[in-house]
């Protein structure tokens, strides 16, 4: 369902109903965009046009972050629930090895794109990739990269480099790309490589992950999250007072 919180669109799916989505795009080569949505892009979206566009139109916008799940479940939507990007990746690729499907992934450096596959074919075992390329080309190779995506003819493509770019990317591409499904993933290669270790399961469950970010890379995160969380906050607050005189933070798309 298709929600817009404080002016910013989302879509509330559970992870199966994302991966059910993703699976049937692919198998009917019908295009579907999936954009992920946390904290930091919602506050970045503000005061970034470009970002803005490239992300309202995605078919998808899942909500990836605790914090966005428990402002939702503070405004009314109980339903809210968090579907990490990295969980979705590794349920499609498990799709994908069990359905013949095969993905393409777009990004990281060379050497961690290749552990990364290596890791996937161990884990899920048949699985076969359509095609493999690191993240660091120009502007002018941009569309020599599209050209070599879109000769694999791949069924999904993960798109693994920061944001903005990979949002630029996935919507100004997806029509000459030819590949139903594609998704931006972020650092999730990179987890799956074993190159960046994910927080343990307890950590994920209470919503911790940011806190195990913090403690490993403590000067590169420490900024983005003071910044982010505490214009997040701002805009929460402001909200909260605009809901005391009436007025609605969440609103559904009107009937058709």
């Amino acid at each position: 369902m298709r929600i817009e919180f404080l002016g910013t669109s989302m879509d509330l799916l559970s992870a199966r109903d994302t991966v059910d989505r993703a699976v049937e795009a692919m198998r009917s080569r019908q295009p579907l965009t999936h954009v992920a949505m946390n904290v930091a892009k919602f506050v970045r979206m503000r005061r970034d046009a470009e970002l803005r566009r490239d992300v309202i139109a995605a078919d998808i916008i899942g909500v990836d972050g605790m914090g966005l799940v428990l402002a939702l479940r503070l405004f009314g939507r109980k339903d809210a629930e968090r579907v990490a990007g990295v969980d979705l990746m590794f349920m499609l690729l498990d799709r994908c090895a069990e359905l013949g499907l095969r993905p393409f992934i777009l990004g990281a450096r060379r050497e961690v794109l290749e552990q990364a596959a290596q890791a996937a074919r161990r884990r899920w075992p048949g699985l076969e990739f359509a095609g493999l390329r690191d993240g660091y080309f120009s502007v002018e190779e941009e569309s020599d990269v599209v050209e070599l995506i879109r000769g694999c003819e791949a069924d999904c493509l993960f798109v693994a480099m920061p944001t903005p770019r990979k949002e630029r990317f996935l919507l100004k591409n997806r029509d000459r790309l030819d590949i139903p499904f594609v998704m931006g993933v972020g650092g999730s290669v990179d987890v799956l490589a074993g190159s960046v270790p994910r927080a343990p399961v307890w950590m994920q469950r209470h919503g911790l992950e940011w806190l195990h970010r913090l403690l490993q890379e403590p000067r590169k995160m420490f900024w983005r999250y003071t910044s982010t969380n505490v214009a997040f906050a701002v805009i929460l607050a402001r909200a909260a007072f605009a809901r005391l005189l009436g007025r609605a933070a969440i609103r559904l798309p009107a009937e058709s």
